[in-house]
């Protein structure tokens, strides 16, 4: 817990505070029971009905003092354990947000939002526990112990042998209980990633009538965390009654001793009801310390998976002294580049790649599925940082720059179409928040995408729901390039983007951005050849390393993975007008 206390020193006063009220509270209620032995034992043996109200009124205000000390520090440890949950999941989300995409590889989506959530909210839940019971169950513990032995030592002699046992009870079932609560929370990983899934996708199952098939899969995983938390719960449930068993035949065995000593006339009878309150505060006490070490195994389980979050260095940072200025050009350079998503992997992801391409050339990229396409240009900007070689942007190595003034230079649409909930305007001012509505609205037609927005009711204000499902694929794609393009960027990458689009709109996409950016060097990613027939040059991928590089015409000369590609995508388009010439010379 300790590792998180610096998430709670806004709160620090609050967290100081609160346990000297706990205590405060502790020591008010202890002389109650004090009081209540002299109106037994002075006021109602002698009548004295003075003496029993004085005496009363003590009761009354140690009464009111303990429960205005208890009711401030409950609200004292509210605060400052929301504050620390709230600024642990702050520092979360923000760590989460450095992460390179090679951390980010190493998390599930479902089990970050799980720590942001369920184990943020048990640590919080410890901490409050932390603040009231630390302070309070020891104090009361003790000083009941003391105020039992000045009153009778024969009776709470007892005490001697009972709390070792329940110590050693709890050193047993503490570690056991740890891993099974831990294997628990990993459990709700899996729920969250079933249930997050399912409803990314609801559209996909429906149209494949999967609910069968994803009922069971939840079912699945709903019995997983059921089966783990009743072994966890098991534990709990196995070492309650075993605890409350030894605190009961210790109140049995007290209460039989105390009636002997009244019979022998060495225990008044005021003496006894409070001996048999400051045991039940005893007992109390330890059960409070019980609950305190449970929730702290628990505790522990949700913290350890915290700090791997936090602990988790990301793997791509600014170097000391990184520039930040504007980047001039938009010309790149691969120098023998080489990566791997596993350092310690044996072979290249991308292997041993050099090319140059000039500032606004228009670069074209195929290969077959899995040569590394998305994975090459994603050195460009950063999402992943070479193995070996070098990557020049404007003739300098990206990580000289500050990794913000690097990827402000860069747009990249992306092959998955991500908008956010809210209007179209707002989606697209990620690419340029101070744009203007001209802007908007030019970068939109160079994305061909002015026309149907402007067809819905609601124009450039329609609400696009979670995810754009309010949007088709081929909308969709439209409007994240317009939003790339608001970026005014010195480099912009599109990953397939086009895919959804008919070949026409594609080719309208492509002569805009020859017109409106033509300082802007654009790479494209694309299965169509059609969509980089007329680049400057085309890049051919086999496997991660570069097959052959040219123009359309040089390429179909001499490549015959790129000509194997365009006959194969031409072959219905050759089939027909091979049909239409047999027909024509019939």
């Amino acid at each position: 817990m300790h590792k998180l206390f610096p998430y709670a020193k806004a709160y620090r006063i609050h967290s100081i505070i609160c346990p000297f009220l706990m205590i405060a509270e502790v020591i008010f209620e202890l002389f109650i029971p004090y009081y209540m032995a002299d109106i037994i034992d002075v006021g109602i043996a002698e009548a004295n009905m003075p003496y029993i109200l004085r005496t009363g009124a003590k009761m009354l205000t140690f009464a009111l003092c303990a429960l205005i000390c208890g009711a401030s520090a409950a609200r004292l440890s509210s605060i400052a354990a929301m504050g620390l949950g709230a600024n642990v999941r702050e520092a979360m989300f923000g760590r989460m947000q450095e992460f390179s995409f090679a951390n980010i590889d190493k998390f599930s989506t479902a089990s970050l939002v799980t720590r942001m959530t369920t184990d943020v909210t048990t640590v919080q839940n410890v901490y409050q526990m932390l603040l009231r019971m630390t302070f309070r169950a020891p104090v009361q513990f003790v000083s009941a112990l003391i105020l039992c032995f000045r009153i009778n030592r024969k009776v709470s002699v007892v005490f001697l042998f009972v709390i070792p046992l329940i110590v050693c009870f709890m050193l047993i079932f503490g570690p056991l209980a740890m891993k099974r609560f831990k294997k628990m929370m990993g459990m709700f990983d899996g729920l969250n990633a079933s249930l997050q899934e399912n409803l990314i996708g609801i559209r996909v199952v429906k149209a494949f009538a999967r609910e069968p098939f994803e009922k069971q899969k939840f079912e699945k995983a709903n019995s997983n965390l059921v089966n783990a938390a009743i072994s966890a719960e098991r534990l709990m449930v196995t070492a309650q009654p075993l605890m409350m068993l030894v605190l009961y035949a210790t109140i049995l065995v007290i209460v039989y001793l105390s009636s002997r000593l009244i019979v022998a006339g060495e225990l008044e009878i005021g003496k006894f009801t409070t001996v048999v309150t400051y045991i039940m505060q005893i007992l109390m006490s330890l059960v409070m310390i019980a609950m305190l070490l449970v929730n702290y195994v628990l505790a522990r389980a949700s913290i350890s998976r915290i700090c791997e979050v936090l602990n988790e260095e990301p793997q791509i940072k600014d170097k000391e002294n990184a520039d930040t200025a504007p980047i001039p050009t938009g010309s790149v350079e691969f120098k023998d580049v080489s990566f791997k998503y596993n350092p310690e992997g044996a072979e290249n992801v991308v292997d041993h790649v050099s090319f140059s391409v000039k500032s606004g050339e228009t670069i074209g990229i195929v290969g077959g599925t899995g040569s590394a396409k998305t994975t090459l240009l994603s050195l460009i900007p950063r999402l992943y940082d070479v193995t070996e070689g070098e990557v020049l942007v404007s003739g300098k190595n990206v990580k000289d720059y500050s990794i913000e003034t690097l990827r402000e230079a860069c747009s990249m649409v992306l092959q998955k179409n991500v908008l956010f909930s809210g209007s179209i305007l707002e989606n697209l001012r990620w690419g340029n928040e101070n744009a203007t509505k001209e802007e908007i609205i030019e970068a939109c037609k160079a994305a061909q995408a002015h026309d149907f927005i402007e067809s819905f009711p609601d124009g450039y204000e329609t609400d696009l729901g979670q995810g754009g499902v309010n949007v088709s694929g081929g909308q969709k794609q439209r409007l994240c390039i317009a939003r790339a393009l608001l970026k005014k960027p010195r480099i912009l990458i599109l990953d397939d983007s086009t895919s959804a689009v008919d070949t026409i709109t594609d080719s309208k996409i492509r002569a805009a951005f020859r017109k409106e950016i033509p300082d802007t060097t654009v790479f494209i990613i694309a299965q169509r050849i059609t969509s980089v027939m007329d680049a400057d040059k085309i890049i051919v991928l086999n496997s991660g390393k570069i097959e052959d590089m040219g123009t359309h015409e040089e390429l179909l000369e001499r490549c015959p993975v790129y000509e194997e590609i365009y006959l194969s995508q031409q072959k219905g388009t050759l089939q027909q007008e091979g049909g239409l010439s047999d027909g024509k010379t019939e």
